[in-house]
């Protein structure tokens, strides 16, 4: 599963600092604010990675709708 993260998305948005969206929110907002200022320089090893990253959110909080 690939992640930016040691422990898993799901329970590192539960952790993450609380803001007034869900769990789920946060952690994809995290995620696409670091897609959009390292986007630039990253390769596109690490874009797949974190864009994966992102579907496994979506799948670990029942939103595959997006």
């Amino acid at each position: 599963m690939p992640t930016t993260r040691k422990s898993s998305p799901r329970r590192w948005s539960h952790r993450a600092t609380p803001s007034k969206g869900s769990p789920l929110q946060s952690a994809m907002s995290m995620l696409n604010f670091y897609l959009n200022r390292a986007g630039r320089g990253l390769p596109a090893k690490e874009k797949r990675v974190l864009t994966r990253a992102k579907s496994e959110l979506r799948k670990a909080f029942g939103r595959s709708d997006f």
